[in-house]
């Protein structure tokens, strides 16, 4: 396998980028790059400047490229449309100019990607891991949402860039059955998918299954750990998934509940090449130990061969 390993602001609890607790960006790029990354997603829109000189010689001066921008938001209802494309736009304009990287050989495509996440429903952030429980859209309002995503994703491909459908706990894609619809409705040749072990876990779904039954529409990987003692405690409690977060439900890689090393010898088996992204959201107010848990996560993965 060639694989490079890159990470995320949300390992800095850059979520919501008017969340008044969030570390500098520049202060995120430059303990990414302390960690031992090379690459780095964009983070929420509208947390690092829109303006590519400025990013640009952040990026430089940290020895960092962007691996991905995301579009973290409504994707459901129909009057959220008009600024979601206007994200799509500002986001591919800015990564395009960004630094970046050779493809690894075998990659399926290069990057950078846009990651399409669904979020910003009540209904579904108090039922999220609860598949038995949550609602789900009408047929209607589904095959909006479908629509809104490939609009999105043909806008990315207008910038010769790659559209990667994330799902995402608390989100209105976030179930077996949810993805298994995704994979269904939208062509493989528009977008694929960003499977997110960590999500998945937390979903209700195996990771292990979930990635030998979806490896056809798989483009790019997020990997996380969860805490089994904090995970439990939190399925029995009416709470926000980032409430959940909060309480420490994401841990370091290798300390918690998901098994790497299996995860490793299937993705050799796939031959999967190209990048895989550690996330650990949190509260941004934990942040100060951001630093020391993306590089134990990150000399953990490279142990096990990664």
């Amino acid at each position: 396998m060639s694989i490079k390993i890159c990470t995320a602001p949300c390992c800095w609890g850059v979520d919501d980028p008017k969340n008044p607790y969030l570390p500098h960006w520049t202060q995120v790029l430059h303990e990414a790059s302390r960690a031992g990354y090379k690459g780095i997603e964009l983070g929420p829109y509208g947390y690092l400047p829109i303006d590519v000189q400025q990013v640009s010689d952040e990026l430089a001066k940290n020895d960092l490229f962007i691996v991905a921008g995301t579009i973290f938001d409504d994707l459901v209802s129909i009057e959220n449309q008009a600024a979601l494309e206007q994200q799509a736009h500002n986001i591919c304009q800015l990564i395009t100019k960004l630094p970046q990287v050779a493809p690894e050989q075998d990659q399926k495509f290069a990057t950078p990607y846009l990651v399409l996440i669904d979020w910003g429903h009540d209904e579904r952030d108090y039922a999220a891991g609860h598949p038995d429980t949550a609602p789900r859209l009408s047929q209607i309002q589904w095959q909006q949402m479908i629509s809104h995503i490939k609009n999105l994703a043909a806008i990315a491909q207008s910038y010769g860039i790659r559209a990667v459908i994330h799902p995402h706990a608390g989100g209105y894609i976030e179930f077996a059955d949810e993805i298994d619809k995704v994979v269904r409705d939208i062509p493989y040749d528009l977008a694929g998918l960003c499977l997110d072990t960590g999500h998945l876990y937390y979903s209700k779904i195996e990771p292990l299954a979930a990635l030998k039954k979806y490896w056809p529409f798989v483009d790019y990987l997020h990997f996380k750990d969860i805490d089994l003692s904090v995970y439990q405690k939190v399925m029995n409690e009416k709470i926000r998934f980032f409430e959940a977060c909060a309480k420490g439900v994401m841990c370091r890689i290798g300390e918690g509940t998901l098994a790497y090393p299996e995860i490793y010898r299937l993705l050799k088996a796939l031959n999967y090449q190209g990048y895989i992204t550690v996330e650990q959201e949190r509260d941004p107010r934990n942040s100060g130990s951001s630093l020391d848990d993306v590089k134990i996560s990150r000399d953990y993965l490279k142990r096990i061969g990664f």
